[in-house]
């Protein structure tokens, strides 16, 4: 097996995005274009022989993906792809790096199927290429480099033409190229200093490698994607929505064929890592996000936004929820207008009902929190009842301090429990109440003034106020 390597070109600048943030980590699908073109280059090589070319804004890129592990080149001055790849070959030399193999993909190419890359690479193999250049057949060429092959149907390429420099005869021709390549290393380096800047832009390209190796007398072929647009870009923020709506769409397609009823899905915003189980059912306008993960026969009702959280089966989230970073466990009820922010756990059977608020907080199986509740830096008892208004007040101004609520505990409502606090199983707690000391298993705590009354006192007050006027 030949030693492979495979280059990422992120050093641009995307000038007609008109925007400060570089081009490479603008996302779609919930992820930046590069982070999608890494992800699928780590199932065809170890991290160690990645190389991402940056150039604009090379800090910013190379911190935003850094977790990836991939190694990075710097092109300091980005005069061309080919001249990136001059960039990689030197920073090897440097490094006392060889490779005999080497993929080239397009860091704002974000669709590319792991399928078709394996594909590309098993071909340039199969062939013995110098060169193998993946292309695509679009609705429209227009714009793009065209592939000049040898003959129809022939897998052999002569050279790369341009748009603007297509003969008359040529104009029709369909195929174009996508931009992403597969070398022999020792060829391409032979050749590679061979690429001029004599072009109105005054950069080195890497598409003239196709007429410069066959030149050469060097094999270039060329191998079609199954479709066109796992090989298109965006120039645009209008462009890259559209890919984000494809990949979305492609996501909803998937879903549905594996069982999951996904109402209006070009209304979803469901992410490409998320996982859903089949009879699960999404409504309109819901967000999955992240790595989302949904169990089996879950109800997922619109507005409701989940992200990087894990929901068993037979969870129900009714309309308009936040779930962030949180465990929901089987047959779950959350909402509606119920926030879950990280670190919280909702039990088997447990009930999050209209307003309630939960933070770094567990909540053991069948407890019910209905109402208009803050539950933060808390862990709640089986079958613990908590009444509307309940407050954990976990904050005292430096620290924060948890709450410790037993089983089987009924919380009366408008609460507030002032932890550190343990109440024990069993233990009732007066409505109204704030309590600032634990409370004993099968206790009754109050917390509040005794009420006065006063007899007529209104009558008193209205007739008061009537020789007033």
């Amino acid at each position: 097996m030949s030693r492979l390597a495979i280059a990422i070109l992120a050093a641009g600048k995307g000038t007609r995005l008109n925007s400060a943030r570089p081009k490479v980590l603008h996302s779609i699908g919930g992820k930046a274009l590069l982070r999608h073109v890494i992800d699928t280059a780590l199932h065809v090589a170890p991290a160690q022989d990645i190389f991402v070319i940056v150039g604009h804004q090379a800090q910013t890129v190379e911190t935003a993906v850094a977790d990836s592990g991939v190694q990075f080149c710097l092109q300091a001055e980005q005069r061309g792809t080919g001249h990136a790849i001059q960039c990689l070959r030197n920073a090897w030399a440097a490094r006392g790096l060889q490779y005999d193999e080497l993929l080239v993909l397009s860091g704002d190419v974000p669709l590319l199927a792991l399928s078709t890359l394996e594909s590309l690479k098993a071909f340039h193999e199969q062939q013995h290429a110098a060169m193998t250049i993946l292309t695509a057949v679009p609705e429209n060429p227009f714009g793009y480099g065209r592939v000049l092959r040898a003959a129809p149907g022939s897998p052999d390429v002569l050279a790369i033409v341009e748009q603007k420099s297509l003969a008359p005869d040529q104009m029709n021709l369909p195929e174009i190229n996508s931009g992403i390549y597969a070398f022999a290393t020792m060829p391409l380096f032979a050749h590679l200093d061979d690429i001029t800047a004599s072009n109105g832009a005054g950069e080195y390209y890497l598409t003239d490698m196709a007429s410069l190796l066959v030149a050469a007398a060097e094999r270039v072929v060329a191998i079609a994607a199954p479709r066109a647009d796992e090989v298109l870009g965006a120039n645009t923020i209008a462009e890259m929505m559209q890919l984000d709506a494809t990949l979305r769409m492609d996501k909803a397609r998937q879903l549905m064929a594996a069982g999951v009823t996904i109402f209006a899905p070009e209304t979803c915003v469901i992410d490409p890592d998320v996982e859903v189980g089949a009879d699960t059912v999404i409504e309109p306008f819901v967000q999955l996000r992240g790595k989302t993960v949904v169990g089996r026969d879950c109800v997922l009702r619109s507005y409701s936004v989940i992200q990087d959280s894990s929901l068993a089966d037979n969870v129900v989230i009714r309309n308009s929820c936040v779930i962030d970073r949180s465990m929901l466990e089987a047959g779950a009820q959350v909402g509606p207008f119920a926030h879950l922010r990280p670190k919280s756990r909702i039990g088997a059977g447990a009930h999050i009902g209209n307003f309630v608020e939960t933070k770094n907080t567990t909540l053991h199986p069948d407890v019910k929190a209905g109402h208009l509740s803050y539950l933060g830096d808390a862990e709640i008892g089986a079958g613990t009842n908590i009444g509307a208004g309940t407050i954990t007040c976990n904050y005292d101004g430096v620290n924060k301090h948890r709450t410790t609520i037993g089983a089987g505990v009924f919380v009366g409502s408008d609460s507030a429990l002032v932890a550190p606090i343990t109440i024990g199983d069993g233990a009732y707690i007066a409505a109204g109440s704030t309590i600032t000391e634990d409370v004993p298993a099968e206790a009754l705590a109050l917390g509040r003034a005794r009420q006065t009354t006063k007899p007529g006192w209104a009558t008193t007050r209205r007739a008061t106020q009537k020789k007033k006027s």
